[in-house]
């Protein structure tokens, strides 16, 4: 079964340069490289969804299979985040028993990722059901040393995703920047890195300035949202974004920053005010 962050592997996508169609978008600075999911664009279909954030400065769609991949190429985007394959938020990589099924549709999307030249593929920890943290981190460490080489071969970073298992994901285990951290050392790969989701780690512990400051090394990519609700990221939630966004340009990230929150109101307004926002 697929879930918004795993997809079963499309067969017989030939890999395609991606390039733009002369899409005219609004001017950025650019400093981070933005994009967003489609939970954003508030029912939109992918055609509308990809020309309109194209308009607005977005870089990429993150979290998008291999079937719509084409339309995204259409309008200069990237798939900049690509779901899970072989394993999904509650039967993750923390599961040895599970490995030998998640490694070969996880190989092969590693395949399909690097082929599309899109950067990113994403990994989940699963659900504890009982297992202490280091029996987890043990066998996410196994599977990632199982792929690292494959990723760091193909030029694609692996992102363990950190969520929260206090309001969305009960009994996630990747839900403490301290124990996805603690993954990331003992794998010990340039391409097997966290995807900080803002919000989430909001929720688990807040000081996220700090925590992104002092991990940043670990961290390649970022999701953002509003706290409390997971709307806009305006005036009515409690993160400074324009701060946070300050931050991670001053570490010189050089990787992908999307936003990923349901609006409440006109879905291309709140879009707008996002980028900007975070258009330090």
């Amino acid at each position: 079964m697929s879930t918004r962050r795993s997809f079963i592997t499309a067969a017989g996508i030939a890999p395609l340069a991606l390039t733009a169609e002369g899409a005219q978008g609004t001017a950025r600075k650019g400093r981070l490289k933005q994009c967003a999911t489609m939970s954003c664009f508030k029912g939109m279909g992918i055609e509308d969804a990809c020309r309109e954030g194209a308009k607005l400065g977005l870089k990429g769609i993150d979290l998008v299979g291999p079937k719509q991949w084409p339309v995204l190429k259409k309008y200069g985007l990237l798939p900049t985040m690509i779901g899970s394959a072989g394993h999904t938020l509650t039967d993750g990589i923390n599961r040895k028993e599970a490995h030998n099924q998640i490694e070969g549709p996880f190989r092969e999307m590693l395949n399909q990722t690097a082929a599309w030249g899109a950067p990113n593929l994403i990994a989940l920890s699963g659900n504890r059901r009982g297992m202490s943290d280091a029996q987890g981190i043990e066998a996410c460490v196994a599977f990632l040393n199982r792929v690292k080489v494959q990723a760091e071969d193909k030029g694609v970073t692996i992102c363990l995703e950190l969520l929260n298992s206090k309001v969305d994901h009960p009994d996630y285990q990747c839900d403490h920047t301290t124990w996805g951290v603690e993954v990331m050392k003992q794998v010990n790969s340039p391409r097997v890195k966290l995807l900080y989701d803002i919000y989430h780690m909001q929720i688990m512990e807040g000081d996220v300035i700090r925590t992104i400051r002092n991990n940043f090394a670990y961290i390649g990519h970022f999701h953002t949202a509003g706290v409390p609700g997971r709307h806009e990221i305006d005036s009515k939630q409690e993160l400074n974004y324009r701060a946070i966004a300050q931050a991670i340009v001053d570490l010189n990230h050089t990787g992908y920053f999307a936003h990923e929150y349901s609006p409440l109101g006109d879905p291309l307004k709140a879009l707008d005010q996002a980028i900007e926002t975070c258009d330090v």
